[in-house]
């Protein structure tokens, strides 16, 4: 019974060690796949270099104004990142019935822009490129952003 203890314990202490030296020296292979927002790694993975040309809108003549509307809200609630959708979204609630026509168009080609360029664009940590730079839209939706009446927000129903 001794040595069948034995071999047992032999057996299980190679097992451990070997389990034991891949759990701990193991190096992480890779970087985090999903780094959290504002972090560096995501700034760096989200950035859009400078040279990448203005998204092209997609033309759609005879368009008429509630139409466009009702596809801003749409395409302001799902953006495909949390973060956009919940502030463009609660944006689009407050600020689309008052919009000019040239105000929803330049909101509709604001849309074509990558999300993360947006969401960093609205909340100050990137600087937007010099077509959106001066552009009061923008600065309407840092205020929203910035949410100083402290609001708690909640994505609008469709």
């Amino acid at each position: 019974m001794l040595q069948t203890l034995k071999k047992v314990t032999v057996a299980y202490s190679r097992h451990a060690s070997t389990q034991r030296r891949l759990i701990s020296s193991t190096r992480r292979l890779f970087a985090d796949p999903w780094p959290l927002p504002h972090t560096p790694e995501h700034m760096k993975a989200t950035a859009t270099s400078s040279d990448t040309p203005p998204p092209t809108p997609l033309p759609r003549p005879g368009e008429k104004e509630d139409t466009l509307r009702a596809r801003l809200t749409y395409q302001s609630r799902k953006r495909g990142i949390l973060e956009c959708d919940l502030l463009l979204s609660t944006f689009a609630r407050e600020e689309l019935t008052s919009m000019s026509h040239a105000d929803l168009m330049e909101y509709d080609k604001l849309l074509d822009e990558p999300d993360w360029d947006i969401y960093y664009w609205s909340t100050g940590k990137r600087t937007p490129p010099e077509r959106w730079a001066n552009s009061p839209l923008l600065d309407k939706l840092r205020t929203h952003a910035r949410n100083e009446g402290k609001v708690v927000r909640r994505m609008p129903s469709l």
